[in-house]
């Protein structure tokens, strides 16, 4: 039976409806394949490749500047959200895309756990540099497959810093505010009691929440997080990294690889010490993969509907780990 959930945490309300998941298809879905994504020997974010991009501003690994020899590589987003020269009022800002790897085929999924750690410290260390020159707000996000915006096929991360606090932004750190609790923190409660826990350690943990919007949705989260990702602490890195990592490869494994988007959900930027547990927020990941589409129903009401319940998405999701 349908049944109406709110989600706590961002307000937002969901029609739980997973008879809807048997009904008939007589559309025919558009070709994955159509209009292809570059081929790898002329992709720009490939080893070997590094003279295609904008000159790099941060690597690890070795090697010379914009040479071979790196492991995570951070360029200008030739094609920025904001920012560059021609900006307007409102839109200044820095747009970068940090290069998972020289590897074309290596997901976030597919690294091992320094890698994976490598990445997410590198995003915190570009997190702190636009903080620190006065952003009003740091945007991380990982849109892998092209079902979730990617134009370039290599796996890829991206950072947006903006000269303004989005209105979803500052009406999530209001809601923490007038809560008066820590919603996170609630939220994994909430799903772990009812048994949609995907991954429950002692210090991050991912979990279905009950209000998913969308099948399979996950959130991971560090137990003591700050108010935002500029003021992780080093085991914080690590710990969030490998529970993305694990949470990825079982999407991977549980849905043949499908698109999906990693959210990192901020509050606006800040000086702050590394491990700030104080303010009225507490930053968190969201995994979003993308086999659902938002329809006629949904953009007239608000109201999202997700037809796989939370539970049954975190039991399949555990077999897969």
């Amino acid at each position: 039976m349908p049944e109406l959930r709110h989600d706590a945490l961002t307000g937002r309300l969901v029609l739980l409806a997973p008879g809807r998941s048997s009904r008939p298809h007589t559309t025919t879905p558009a070709d994955p394949t159509a209009a292809g994504d570059k081929a790898q020997s002329s992709c720009p974010f490939c080893g070997g490749h590094e003279r295609e991009t904008p000159p790099e501003v941060a690597r690890t690994g070795d090697g010379p500047p914009d040479g071979p020899g790196w492991r995570v590589r951070v360029v200008p987003n030739l094609y920025p959200i904001v920012g560059g020269p021609d900006a307007g009022s409102g839109a200044t800002g820095a747009h970068e895309v940090i290069v998972l790897s020289p590897d074309h085929g290596a997901a976030f999924g597919d690294l091992d756990d320094d890698h994976a750690a490598e990445v997410l410290t590198v995003l915190r260390a570009r997190a702190r540099v636009h903080a620190d020159a006065g952003r009003a707000h740091v945007q991380l996000l990982i849109n892998q497959g092209r079902a979730a915006g990617a134009s370039i096929a290599h796996p890829h991360a991206q950072l947006v810093a903006l000269d303004f606090v989005p209105p979803s932004v500052a009406v999530a750190v209001e809601r923490f505010s007038s809560s008066g609790a820590d919603l996170v923190l609630d939220d994994q409660a909430d799903a772990i009691s009812a048994g949609a826990g995907v991954v429950v350690g002692d210090e991050v943990r991912a979990w279905c929440p009950a209000g998913s919007v969308s099948p399979f949705e996950v959130r991971i989260a560090a137990l003591a997080g700050g108010t935002n990702v500029e003021s992780a602490t080093d085991g914080q890195v690590l710990g969030t990294a490998v529970v993305l990592r694990d949470v990825l490869r079982a999407l991977g494994r549980a849905l043949d690889r499908p698109a999906y988007n990693v959210v990192v959900h901020n509050a606006p930027a800040g000086p702050r010490a590394p491990g700030d547990a104080e303010g009225p927020f507490h930053w968190w990941l969201e995994v979003a993969p993308r086999i659902g589409v938002v329809a006629g129903f949904e953009l007239g009401t608000g109201v999202l509907v997700n037809t796989v319940a939370p539970e049954d998405a975190a039991t399949r999701l555990r077999e897969h780990l």
